[in-house]
């Protein structure tokens, strides 16, 4: 059966693809990829707090996801409402949040039980906050956001779809012979394929790759996201996808996605590095500035919170409320943090690790291959 960009597409084929999918070009950058992945997970064992990258990261991974579909709000609102009540936060920031939690909630979940597709509808619903289920009503097109011409109509019927994501499940816990990053590839692209629910599916299947990677063993902590290298490379994104389903294409698909771990774990990387040399300054302020000392909590709380309030300081560090204030308008006026207030609440702002968070880490042009 060809495919028709305006039929339901309830051919797609079940996993494993046909097609070859370990080339000596997919190979050769699966090998690259894998050393990357694993030189990240080491770098982020060796960090004396991780918790800092777990809090960080992810609301980095949630903002850009969301982007992808449209949702924007910055870092600077994400942070002042992550630890807090969002009550006055916009839209946008509410429904990143919301990817972040279901995020976690998903990574609480791998814990007792493997990645399903019960995993999928948990993800979807907390990221909607409501409950999804698969689609079972008809009209579902990707259309050209221009022409408004369908540009893939995904399969339809509920069979149909519970099938597909039972042979997708499979295949994640299958022994199939190819590397996890491989398979996160492959798996990645079935599930947008089937497109199993009315909304959500390019987030909840953005997270699904990180649990995925959690859940096979290659890290540890959850810090390992694609979705920045999908918006600076989204016309590659969807039209390698669209091949997949056009032309069986699986070689260009599988090589960007495995390019995307590439650069973004050397992105992580370097990323880690600019937040080890803000934790070295702060430090340095805060032996300089206050009495808490060099080896105290107020530095782990500084960056756990990056948005500190005063509250923060007394529960972490175990001090008075004077005590905290003294250390807190000391290191503003060393000019280690910066004072801001909101309505009526007095905020301690990090500067120095929302700059190293917010900085576009540049990868060397000159060691990427042209791979599609």
């Amino acid at each position: 059966m060809s495919w028709d960009p305006d039929k339901p597409y309830n051919a797609l084929a079940a996993l494993p693809p046909r097609a070859e999918v370990d080339t000596k070009r997919i190979l050769r950058a699966t090998i690259e990829a894998r050393a990357a992945v694993a030189a990240l997970d080491q770098a982020a064992h060796r960090i004396p707090n991780p918790s800092v990258l777990i809090n960080a990261i992810p609301l980095l991974e949630a903002q850009a996801s969301s982007e992808i579909e449209n949702i924007v709000t910055t870092t600077d609102e994400l942070f002042r409402y992550a630890q807090a009540d969002d009550t006055g936060a916009s839209a946008a920031t509410k429904e990143t949040l919301r990817y972040r939690a279901a995020l976690f909630a998903g990574l609480e979940s791998i814990k007792s039980r493997p990645l399903s597709t019960t995993t999928a509808i948990e993800v979807c619903s907390m990221i909607h906050r409501r409950d999804m289920t698969l689609r079972r009503l008809p009209g579902t097109k990707i259309a050209n956001p221009m022409t408004k011409k369908a540009v893939y109509t995904p399969p339809f019927g509920g069979t149909v779809i519970a099938d597909l994501l039972d042979n997708w499940e499979q295949f994640l816990h299958s022994d199939h012979a190819v590397d996890p990053l491989v398979a996160m590839a492959i798996a990645h692209y079935q599930f947008e394929a089937i497109h199993p629910f009315d909304d959500g599916n390019g987030r909840t299947g953005r997270i699904l790759n990180v649990l995925y990677l959690v859940d096979a063993g290659l890290l540890r902590l959850p810090i390992l996201y694609l979705s920045r290298y999908i918006i600076r490379n989204k016309d590659d994104y969807y039209r390698l996808l669209l091949a997949v389903t056009s032309d069986a294409a699986w070689e260009a698909w599988i090589l960007f996605v495995l390019e995307g771990v590439r650069q973004t774990t050397l992105g992580t990387l370097a990323k880690i590095d600019a937040v080890h040399a803000a934790q070295a300054e702060v430090k340095e302020g805060i032996r300089n500035a206050t009495s808490a000392g060099p080896n105290s909590d107020l530095l782990d709380v500084l960056f756990e919170h990056p948005y500190c309030r005063i509250s923060n300081v007394m529960a972490r560090c175990a001090v008075s409320r004077p005590t905290a204030t003294n250390w807190l308008n000391a290191l503003v006026a060393a000019g280690t943090l910066v004072d801001v207030r909101i309505g009526r609440e007095r905020l301690f702002l990090n500067t120095r690790f929302i700059d190293a968070l917010e900085r576009e880490e540049r990868i060397d042009s000159a060691a990427e291959p042209t791979l599609f």
